[in-house]
């Protein structure tokens, strides 16, 4: 019990943390961390530029030749930001994301280094996939599994306290093929889709080449002070209340749907949205929601596979600058 007061008391001593902003105006700093197109258009050949376009819209093979530009531009533009390292980020079937860095840095035969990141390096890496989740497909010593480059994604940089990180969207596979992720499934189901629609829409419209599936998710999420989430064995294995009486009030506390947000939670939404607008995801709704300490945060559509990873990202964002303003969130 003692404890349990300890962790209120210190929970109500805690005192908001002011949140910098960049720029009066989110199109100031909106997507500053993303290799967008216009990014791209600025860093590679105007031939490049064009095939990478090419193969987007007929979904055809990138060549060696166009992936060696748009390595360089890519690591000429996160050097220019600040990075020492790059990721191939991926969605393995453990409900969270994986990464493994390696640094720009190579050194040479002199004794002396430089910065390197070519098309290979870009497109394939091969992560040790033997601790993950593999449906059964093979023995735990076959571990080879290869993240592949997803290019209808945009690379991005995370921030790490003072470092930063060039991070390229991927699919994970097996040595023999198998899907070991859950984006590339995704992607075969969006491919699916658009040739099951595109004979129909070109019944109405025979100009149409492409169909384009959207998706626009929300979070519903609790913020727990940390000291109190440290008091419950409950919160900290599992993320859910599984101890403890019922609260006498749930989803009946209407005066606390759409009402006042608490400073605490106000600073914190604050940096959550200043970290995803970075990012390039596109937050522009956020709320209290009916049950007490629920919060909701919503963006507006995207193109499905983009926003998934937004999500994926989302909720690392949330996690690590909820820890910041020492608080905990479960979604």
């Amino acid at each position: 019990m003692s404890n349990r007061i300890d962790s209120r008391r210190l929970s109500n001593e805690r005192s908001p943390i002011s949140v910098p902003n960049p720029s009066d105006k989110v199109s100031d700093y909106y997507g500053e961390n993303v290799f967008t197109e216009a990014t791209m258009e600025k860093f590679v050949s105007s031939k490049a530029f064009e095939n990478w376009k090419n193969c987007l819209k007929t979904g055809t093979k990138i060549d060696r030749d166009t992936a060696e530009h748009i390595a360089a531009g890519m690591k000429s533009w996160a050097i220019s930001k600040g990075c020492k390292s790059y990721t191939h980020w991926f969605q393995p079937l453990t409900g969270a994301t994986a990464e493994k860095h390696d640094s720009f840095f190579t050194p040479n035969f002199d004794g002396k280094a430089m910065e390197s990141f070519t098309a290979s390096a870009l497109v394939q890496q091969e992560p040790d996939a033997s601790s993950f989740p593999n449906g059964g497909i093979r023995q735990t010593f076959e571990a080879r599994g290869y993240t592949a480059w997803d290019t209808s994604s945009p690379a991005f940089i995370i921030e790490y306290n003072s470092e930063k990180t060039l991070t390229i969207p991927t699919i994970f596979i097996s040595y023999t093929g198998e899907t070991l992720d859950y984006k590339a499934p995704l992607l075969k189901s969006l491919q699916h889709l658009e040739s099951s629609v595109l004979p129909v829409v070109q019944y109405f419209d025979k100009n149409v080449s492409k169909i384009t599936s959207t998706l626009g998710w929300e979070q519903e999420y609790f913020l727990i002070d940390e000291a109190l989430f440290k008091a419950r064995p409950d919160l900290q294995f599992t993320g859910r209340t599984l101890i403890g009486a019922t609260a006498a009030k749930g989803q009946q506390l209407e005066d606390h749907y759409f009402g006042t947000i608490p400073d605490r939670v106000f600073d914190f939404m604050v940096e959550l949205e200043l970290e995803c607008h970075k990012l390039g995801i596109p937050i522009r709704t956020r709320h209290n929601e009916v049950a007490p300490n629920q919060f909701e945060c919503a963006p507006m559509f995207e193109e499905a596979n983009v926003a998934v990873d937004h999500n994926q990202l989302l909720m690392d964002i949330m996690d690590r600058v909820a820890r910041k303003h020492k608080m905990r969130v479960l979604l």
